[in-house]
C-alpha cells in the first residue's frame, strides 16, 4: 500500500453530497472533484436513491483524498470525528471560521486558549465539525481527522492510538498530552495524541468524564484500499478483533471507529454498465470483500 493512499476519510450525508463538496473545495486550496458516480436501478432496494442521482464523490482538499456518500438519512454527523485544520496563519484562521459558521454553529469561539493562540471548534452548515488551529504543522497534510473519545471510553486515547499504530505498517506515535493531575485520573491518561499511521496523521482526543450525547457512528468512516486479498483479509482481520463485521465491506472496531476495507479494483469492475449490476448483487451478499468473487460475478455470462 502505498503511504499517500492509505486512510481516505468517508462522509455520509443524505442527499447533499455534491453541494457539500463544491463548497469545501472552495475553500482549500490545491482542491479538485476528482469523480462523480450515480446510482444506477442495481440495488434500489438498499438505498431509495432515484436512478441518476449522486451517488459518491471523490474528492481533494489540499492534496487530500476525500469521498463523499449520499447513503440517506440513517446517520448524522456529530462531534466524535471531526477535522482539524493547521492554519499557519492568522488570514487563513479567519476566512475558513468566516466561511464555516455561516449558516453553522460554535461550538468554541475564535479565541486564544491554553493550548493555542487562536483556535475554534465549529460546525458547518452541513453538520461536519471542524477544529481550526492557527498554528502551523511539519506536514503536508493540514487537514488531519481527529477522534473524540468520550463517556466509557474517555481513558482510552493511549490504548487506541496503540492499536492502530499496531495495525498499520510504518506507524509511529507522534505526541502525547497527559491529562493535568489536577484531574485524578490513572498516570498517563492522555488528553490528546496524534499518531502517523502508514504517514497518514490522525488525532485523538479525550472528552473528559463527563457524559457526551454523541459517540463514534458512520456518518464518517475511513477507507482502506487495498491492492489484494491478503491485504484486505490482514486489515478485516486486525479491526474487527473486539469489534463488529458489517455488510459491504464495512465494519466497527472495538472503539466503535467504522472503516471500509475496499480492494482498488472495484472501481474498474464497476465502469462497465454491462458488469456494474451483476458486480454489485455480488457485494450485497458480502460482508468483507471477495477479489475473486466480485470479479467472477462481472465476468458472468
Amino acid at each position: 500500500m502505498k503511504q499517500a493512499d492509505s486512510i481516505t476519510p468517508c462522509l455520509w450525508f443524505n442527499s447533499e453530497a455534491e453541494e457539500a463538496v463544491r463548497f469545501y473545495t472552495s475553500l482549500f486550496d490545491n482542491s479538485s472533484i476528482k469523480k462523480t458516480t450515480r446510482f444506477g436501478k442495481e440495488g434500489f432496494e438498499f438505498h431509495h436513491k432515484p436512478e441518476g442521482s449522486v451517488m459518491t464523490v471523490e474528492f481533494v482538499l489540499n492534496g487530500q483524498s476525500f469521498l463523499a456518500l449520499n447513503g440517506g438519512p440513517d446517520f448524522k454527523f456529530n462531534e466524535s470525528v471531526s477535522l482539524f485544520v493547521y492554519c499557519s496563519s492568522e488570514e487563513r484562521i479567519n476566512f475558513l471560521y468566516n466561511k464555516l459558521t455561516d449558516g453553522g454553529s460554535i461550538n468554541m469561539p475564535l479565541d486564544k486558549y491554553d493550548w493555542s493562540p487562536k483556535y475554534a471548534w465549529v460546525k458547518d452548515k452541513f453538520g461536519i465539525s471542524w477544529q481550526l488551529d492557527i498554528e502551523d504543522i511539519n506536514s503536508q497534510q493540514k487537514i488531519v481527522p481527529s477522534l473524540l473519545f468520550v463517556n466509557d471510553q474517555f481513558m482510552k486515547v493511549k490504548e487506541a492510538i496503540n492499536f492502530y499504530s499496531s495495525v498499520f505498517p510504518h506507524s509511529k506515535i507522534l505526541m502525547e498530552i497527559p491529562w493535568d493531575k489536577s484531574m485524578n485520573l490513572p498516570e498517563g491518561t492522555l488528553l490528546f495524541a496524534q499518531s502517523k499511521l502508514n504517514g497518514y496523521l490522525l488525532n485523538a482526543m479525550s472528552g473528559g468524564n463527563f457524559e457526551h450525547n454523541f459517540t463514534f457512528n458512520e456518518a464518517i468512516s475511513f477507507i482502506i484500499y487495498c491492492d489484494t486479498q491478503n491485504e484486505i483479509d490482514y486489515y478485516w482481520n486486525k479491526l474487527t478483533d473486539g469489534g463488529q463485521e458489517l455488510q459491504c465491506g464495512w465494519l466497527k472496531d472495538k472503539y466503535g471507529v467504522s472503516w471500509q476495507i475496499v480492494p482498488k479494483v472495484f472501481d474498474e469492475l464497476l465502469e462497465d454498465p454491462q458488469k456494474t449490476g451483476k458486480v454489485l448483487n455480488a457485494m450485497f451478499e458480502m460482508k468483507k470483500f471477495d477479489i475473486k468473487k466480485l470479479s467472477e460475478a462481472a465476468n458472468e455470462k
